[in-house]
């Protein structure tokens, strides 16, 4: 009987233990995730965490940025035009090729009306510009004279210094796929207008007022630059 009793004893307590260890590593276990929870971060979590809080404060400046943009005021230069609609620019000139056809006298008093005058040629690469542009049709331009044995005058008056031959013994002269050529007055054609581009003009005429070593801001509408001084101060 006796010896009974000790053998459960013993085995109670061989439970006890085991369910001692199992309890125990259990606790570990339980620790160690404890332990993981409050760890200290892991790089990769450092890097998380930095990517949110610059995330974060991207959207908290957003609407601060936005308003700052639609607050900023709108610069614009009334001073200067460029070439109106329907215009083309080259070099400081504007150029309007007609849709329609008129006489000689008719295309310069249409170019009038838009405060400009027919066309007056200055260079070959105004010319070239000129032929490219105007498509197939011969154009007039601001050269008339009063017969064959006149001298050809532009519309400003001024004579033609020949730059360019002009084929033909009309009164006045026009833009073919060729060069020039003339033809009578009364004949009907398109034609070209042109005046000085005011947004260039207006430039050089600002920048000429610019005094020393300064030069004319178009954006800013000011003039600017670094003033040149002696060469014994700047030696100094």
């Amino acid at each position: 009987m006796a010896g009974a009793t000790e053998a459960s004893l013993g085995m109670l307590k061989e439970a006890d233990l085991t369910d001692g260890v199992d309890r125990g590593a259990l606790d570990k276990k339980l620790q160690g995730k404890r332990l993981a929870f409050v760890s200290p971060a892991t790089p990769a979590k450092l890097c998380c965490l930095v990517v949110l809080a610059v995330l974060l404060e991207n959207l908290l400046l957003l609407p601060l940025f936005w308003s700052a943009i639609k607050k900023k005021p709108v610069i614009k230069s009334s001073q200067f035009a460029t070439c109106p609609k329907d215009w083309i620019g080259f070099r400081d000139k504007c150029f309007y090729f007609s849709e329609d056809t008129r006489n000689w006298t008719s295309s310069q008093s249409f170019c009038a009306t838009l405060e400009a005058n027919l066309v007056q040629l200055e260079s070959s690469e105004e010319l070239n510009f000129l032929k490219r542009y105007k498509g197939f049709s011969d154009h007039w331009i601001g050269l008339s004279r009063e017969s064959s044995q006149e001298m050809w005058k532009w519309t400003n008056g001024t004579e033609y210094q020949a730059q360019f031959s002009i084929r033909g013994a009309g009164e006045c002269a026009y833009l073919n796929d060729n060069g020039l050529s003339s033809a009578r007055v009364y004949t009907e054609r398109k034609w070209i207008c042109s005046k000085p581009n005011s947004y260039v003009q207006g430039c050089q005429e600002a920048s000429a007022s610019c005094s020393g070593n300064l030069r004319y801001l178009a954006g800013g509408g000011r003039c600017s630059g670094h003033l040149r001084l002696p060469s014994r101060l700047a030696a100094t």
